[in-house]
């Protein structure tokens, strides 16, 4: 009976092991049943995977090297791609073209056209073949898509609280709405792992600050997947911060409505919403979200507050930037690509 279950399982294979979204994809993975990681890879890092991250001594061989299409190809069903962005484009079309199934943790596939790409990430696409086909891996509005997708667009950190926050009123009630202010906040493994002055303990350390006010590649991913959902999506302002803090997203998002409507009827409209989702808790309305209560979860907390005076709707939320913002919502949208229950390996 047990090697009738080794056989059927699924073979996994995350390139850029040596990131914080790749490592937390593996640590997500050994405690799933009906997977197993085999093969890992990182450019810029070779060698024992246990001596790139000691914590995982004792529950693995595995062996990180350069990329190798090859090696790749013959050792995987569906690789997870936790690179810089501008890499996955490169890698993704000869995985798909073999029958591999992709999902890209990096931005390359979540923005529509190569104009919006090239705007945003100042160089064109090189896979404009399946920049068209790619879905948006956030699977409380997508879900019966990515059960037939091959290739996952996994949405980014900020987008995907935002969204979240912002999905169930811009989908039945955008006529409401007048303007959207999304402050947002981030832990500094955001950034990635890279080793540079900005992100260094003492510049980061007793410090918060703003950063690509108005300007952040995260904005048009925000706006078109709200449009989506609405044509008359209002404009969004997003501006993020920098929280000397290793993990955790916070957004606070001010919405000023054109008409009055009670804090009650916004709630029910959200408890209703989100009623079957396991990973989106909507609070009662007397709770805030906090940061702690999220933390190395893939869970989304959502909280409403209403000025009715005013007619100011504030929405908070916080999700774990390198779980539901990265590695668990690709997990999770994996389990739905391979018929595997949704909270797999997640709760």
């Amino acid at each position: 009976m047990s090697n009738q279950k080794q056989t059927i399982m699924k073979r996994i294979g995350i390139v850029g092991i040596s990131g914080y979204s790749g490592m937390t994809v593996l640590k997500i993975l050994f405690n799933h049943p009906q997977v197993r990681v085999t093969y890992v890879s990182a450019n810029n890092t070779q060698g024992k995977l246990t001596d790139i991250w000691p914590q995982f001594q004792g529950l693995t061989k595995l062996t990180c090297s350069k990329y190798d299409i090859k090696e790749a190809l013959k050792l995987t069903d569906l690789v997870f791609l936790a690179v810089p962005h501008t890499v996955a484009m490169q890698i993704t079309p000869e995985l798909l073209k073999q029958g591999k199934k992709v999902i890209d943790l990096s931005a390359d596939y979540r923005l529509n056209n190569k104009q919006d790409y090239k705007k945003w990430y100042n160089m064109e696409h090189q896979d404009l073949k399946n920049l068209k086909k790619a879905v948006y891996g956030l699977p409380e509005l997508y879900r019966e898509d990515i059960k037939k997708a091959d290739l996952i667009a996994n949405p980014g950190c900020y987008p995907t609280a935002a969204i979240l926050s912002l999905a169930p009123l811009v989908s039945l009630h955008a006529q409401l709405i007048n303007s959207i202010i999304i402050d947002a906040k981030s832990g500094v493994s955001g950034a990635g792992r890279k080793a540079t002055l900005n992100f260094s303990f003492c510049e980061l350390t007793e410090n918060f600050k703003a950063y690509k006010i108005l300007n952040h590649q995260h904005t048009p991913e925000i706006e078109l997947y709200l449009k989506k959902l609405n044509k008359i999506s209002p404009i969004i302002h997003f501006v993020p911060h920098l929280l000397p803090i290793e993990r955790g997203i916070f957004e606070t998002i001010y919405i000023q409505l054109k008409e009055k409507i009670s804090l009650h009827k916004i709630h029910a409209i959200y408890k209703k919403f989100y009623k079957t989702e396991k990973f989106v808790r909507v609070l009662d309305l007397n709770q805030q979200p906090q940061l702690k209560n999220v933390a190395h979860t893939n869970y989304c907390d959502i909280g409403l507050s209403l000025d009715q005076t005013k007619q100011m709707l504030v929405i908070t939320s916080a999700i774990d930037n390198l779980v539901k913002g990265a590695a668990g919502q690709a997990v999770q949208n994996m389990n739905i690509m391979l018929g595997y229950p949704e909270e797999e390996g997640l709760l």
